[in-house]
């Protein structure tokens, strides 16, 4: 071997992450021609783009890179492959570009696009012309299929579906309801290989002279993440027991689910995204894969950071004694982030009583916080994993409550707004206001909702490094004698995290110092893939929501600080200075102080906002100022935030 060749071999490749293979894209059509740039590259490594109507009932669309875009299928029928030029007319490195046709783009008609890139371990097309005799194919997925599609091209014909939780004599059919099948000459009663799969002589896979495409999934193959070991889909099996609370562990949290009863009568195959809504106690967005209908809703469906609950008792999803199969894709990001940009950003507006779609986050956000500048109203908080509508204000007590015209959707660069006449918190008249816009990110922040127990505990989270910065809020009001306000825990606190004793901890809706209460919270310090609690606080009959808060170099800082009474520099590490910071004392009373660079962090007057107070932007400070590795705290500021020997902790994102 040359030397040439040893450098080469010696070369890992770069680590490849689910965002650089799947995405949820979600947009609203315009009659017209439009491009999607949802970061897969699809023109230089080949996938598959998957298209359905959700405000309409629109027949799916599939297009690959092996068949060339304009060439269609719909899983929703049996029809041959279509030319469609005005359909989905190009690929590129960053996504793909639609027509004006109807299924793609009805002006105001609302879709979604999944697309799967062609990577070892995760998914791989494959086209072949059938030989009418029992034959194998072979394939690029690196690995033993878990699931196959295949659909003949040429004429009409079923979708057949593998799927290793059954026999390699039975089958399924993706545009039909039916149960799973048996018969020999689908799979000729052969196991895939990881370089080959078997077809037999039934002419829904391989008619002489007919012309097939193929659609593989990787079933827990590893290849992912920094050592590229980690899991990014599975195809799986679960059993159906009639009962809501059904857990099917996946030791990942899903962004995407495809779901089929397989033993108990006719029943549609059921497609569920977290960008559309996967959420807790609330409804959940889903399609059904053989049919053109519409997007339904209704609350069937929870996921945690190990994997997802079946909360209904329904045939769809988990009927008792039913047998399921699934195909499952994990949530993204997996990359750390490197940038402040990437995951948070604020937006200040002008509020319309109308409805609005504001873009300009940079990112699809997972938790917005929005609050009124000029007028007195409660901060109003929205997160993707309650869903929409649901909002808390960080200053009550008060239960989370459902605002039918106030957050009304998290989109791909923002969200859209209502008239927001029912609480005036996020959109009223002329009002400005403020939003605050995170992303959930491995290092960064995370959002975890759970249930209580009526025993001590452990939440999974997917922070992946121990969190600095936690909140809690119970979501529901029932009768239960515990704390119905926000608990912040911090390892910033005077002697850190605290368990098994009373609990340092501090109150988001009060201006009170920490050390109040006398019970724990927590029954273990958190680690970087559990929170464990106490039952005395978390009863079981109420639902929780965390906000899990670290700090990454170059990105965000959970620190802490005593003041001087003079001018302060807090070093945390950026180069471009904070964008966002969030100030409590913990000594003694202080409010939660906020202050973005989108109102203004400059060297004069800065306006500030309390998270524990429905009072209006104070305006005429000057109490922080900019610096380059963070920020300035300037002598002029108040005992809240710089009194000589006070103590403080601080969030700050670069």
């Amino acid at each position: 071997m040359s030397a040439k060749a040893i450098l080469s071999a010696s070369v890992s490749a770069p680590p490849v992450f689910v965002e650089d293979v799947f995405s949820t894209f979600l947009y609203t059509g315009n009659g017209s021609t439009q491009t999607i740039t949802n970061g897969i590259d699809l023109s230089g490594k080949g996938g598959l783009v998957w298209i359905k109507g959700r405000s309409g009932a629109t027949g799916h669309r599939f297009t690959d890179t092996a068949r060339t875009a304009t060439k269609s299928l719909a899983s929703n029928s049996t029809a041959a492959e279509a030319t469609e030029s005005t359909g989905l007319t190009s690929f590129s490195s960053t996504g793909f570009a639609i027509g004006a046709d109807a299924d793609y783009s009805t002006n105001a008609a609302t879709y979604c696009s999944w697309t799967f890139r062609k990577q070892p371990k995760f998914f791989d097309v494959v086209t072949y012309t059938g030989t009418g005799s029992n034959t194998t194919i072979a394939h690029n997925l690196g690995s033993v299929p878990g699931s196959i599609i295949v659909k003949r091209t040429d004429t009409t014909a079923n979708w057949a579906v593998y799927h290793r939780s059954l026999a390699n004599t039975q089958y399924l059919v993706l545009n039909s309801t039916a149960t799973a099948a048996t018969g020999a000459t689908w799979w000729n009663s052969t196991t895939p290989t990881s370089s080959v799969f078997s077809v037999g002589t039934d002419a829904s896979v391989n008619a002489s002279g007919g012309t097939y495409v193929a659609y593989l999934f990787a079933h827990d193959a590893g290849g992912f993440g920094t050592a590229g070991t980690d899991n990014v889909v599975s195809c799986g099996s679960y059993a159906g027991n009639g009962a809501p609370g059904n857990f099917v562990n996946l030791g990942w949290e899903p962004q995407w689910l495809l779901i089929k009863n397989i033993t108990g009568g006719t029943a549609s195959w059921i497609i569920h995204d977290t960008m559309r809504g996967i959420v807790t106690n609330s409804s959940d967005a889903y399609l059904f894969a053989d049919l053109a209908s519409a997007e339904n809703l209704a609350e069937v469906v929870s996921v945690n950071a190990t994997g997802f609950t079946l909360e209904v008792t329904g045939s769809g999803w988990n009927g008792s004694a039913n047998s399921y199969v699934y195909i499952a894709i994990r949530r993204g990001p997996m990359k750390t982030p490197t940038v402040g940009t990437s995951v948070y950003n604020a937006i200040a507006r002008t509020g319309t009583g109308a409805t609005a779609t504001v873009t300009g986050a940079g990112f699809a956000p997972d938790f917005v916080l929005s609050k009124l500048r000029d007028f007195n109203f409660n901060p109003a908080l929205f997160d993707r994993l309650r869903g929409a509508l649901i909002k808390l204000s960080t200053n009550t007590t008060t239960a989370e409550a459902s605002n039918a015209d106030a957050l009304v959707s998290f989109d791909m660069d923002g969200f859209t707004l209502g008239a927001d006449t029912s609480s005036g918190q996020v959109n009223r008249t002329g009002n400005t206001i403020i939003h605050w816009n995170f992303r959930r990110a491995p290092g960064f922040f995370d959002v975890v909702a759970f249930k209580g127990s009526s025993s001590t505990f452990s939440v999974p989270h997917n922070l992946t490094v121990v969190p600095s910065l936690i909140f809690i809020k119970k979501r529901i009001d029932v009768s239960f004698t515990g704390f119905d306000g926000w608990w912040v825990l911090s390892s910033e606190f005077s002697g850190g995290f605290i368990s098994g004793g009373s609990t340092s901890r501090l109150f988001l809706n009060t201006d009170a110092a920490a050390g109040i209460g006398a019970s724990s919270v927590l029954n273990s310090l958190p680690t970087s893939t559990e929170l464990s609690l106490l039952s005395a606080n978390f009863n079981a009959s109420n639902s929780f929501i965390a906000y899990l808060f670290a700090t990454l170099a170059g990105v965000s800082k959970v620190g802490s600080y005593t003041g001087t009474g003079t001018t302060k520099q807090i070093d945390c590490g950026f180069t471009a200075g904070a964008r966002f910071v969030m100030i409590k004392r913990t000594d003694s009373t202080g409010d939660w102080f906020v202050w973005d660079t989108a109102r203004g962090i400059i060297s004069g007057n800065d306006s500030y906002l309390l998270l524990n107070s429905l009072a209006a932007e104070v305006t005429g400070t000057d109490y922080i100022d900019p610096l380059a590795s963070g920020f300035e705290i300037s002598s002029t500021a108040p005992a809240a935030i710089n009194a000589n020997g006070g103590t403080y902790i601080f969030l700050a994102i670069s």
